[in-house]
């Protein structure tokens, strides 16, 4: 449905009722092999950070927002790196349904694998075709990554102070209470 032209697609039941399970559900295994992309740029990001953590033990407070931006730049930009065989095999099992019949008709149906579709790569363009568009999945990825786990670390922060706050005004509260 995501590559067809606007207004072309089946829509899920039709594709089941004309066609088979797989069809409808071409690209999933590799959409669950994808899953990995944000655990490993959590992963790298956190071990990034406490790489600077530890250089910083004299100084209070965590990351500043621009050390935060950074490391999700390089995080994101090294899940990406990682993944992006895979992205690239996803985009081309799925495209290869929004193509019209007749090219369909050309293609082996093999094509719509996970080993086919890198098979066919591998022999069209090589290794580097694994990699082709990486440049503008990284444009489109790592500037919102950046600024989402910025947010989440300032938020954070400013979260653990507020409840360190409202615990330290609960256990006055308290003692005043018991005291008269």
């Amino acid at each position: 449905m995501q590559t067809s032209a606007f207004g072309k697609s089946k829509g899920l039941w039709k594709t089941l009722t004309e066609g088979t399970w797989s069809d409808a559900f071409d690209g999933l295994g590799i959409s669950l092999l994808l899953t990995s992309n944000p655990a490993i740029q959590y992963t790298v990001f956190d071990q990034l950070k406490q790489v600077i953590l530890k250089g910083k033990q004299n100084q209070a407070g965590g990351l500043s927002a621009f050390s935060a931006f950074v490391l999700g730049a390089v995080s994101k930009s090294i899940a990406t790196v990682l993944t992006y065989p895979a992205i690239r095999c996803k985009v081309m099992i799925q495209a290869a349904d929004s193509d019209d019949d007749a090219t369909k008709k050309k293609q082996p149906k093999c094509s719509k694998t996970i080993s086919g579709v890198m098979c066919a790569t591998w022999r069209r363009e090589g290794l580097l075709g694994f990699f082709k568009g990486l440049q503008a999945q990284i444009l489109k990825t790592v500037l919102s990554s950046a600024l989402l786990l910025m947010i989440k670390e300032k938020i954070s922060a400013t979260t653990w102070v507020l409840m360190l706050a409202i615990r330290r005004y609960l256990l006055a509260t308290r003692a005043r209470v018991k005291s008269a």
